[in-house]
């Protein structure tokens, strides 16, 4: 069986300013939930980490230094 692959290549997008000004827009307003699920999701996984690992900065026996 051959493996044949087509190649292409965009040269150019034909599009109106104000609708790429639109469509980024709406790009950058559906960013924010998502980046708002990225940093809850990161919290709980340090979250977590830190539970496991019990704060192992911490082990100075309460004096403040190690």
């Amino acid at each position: 069986m051959e493996n044949k692959s087509n190649q292409v290549v965009v040269v150019d997008i034909s599009m109106p300013f104000w609708s790429m000004v639109v469509f980024m827009v709406k790009w950058s307003v559906a960013a924010i939930p998502a980046m708002i699920i990225i940093f809850l999701l990161a919290s709980l996984f340090f979250a977590v980490l830190g539970g496991l690992f019990g704060g192992m900065g911490h082990m100075g026996g309460g004096t403040g230094r190690w």
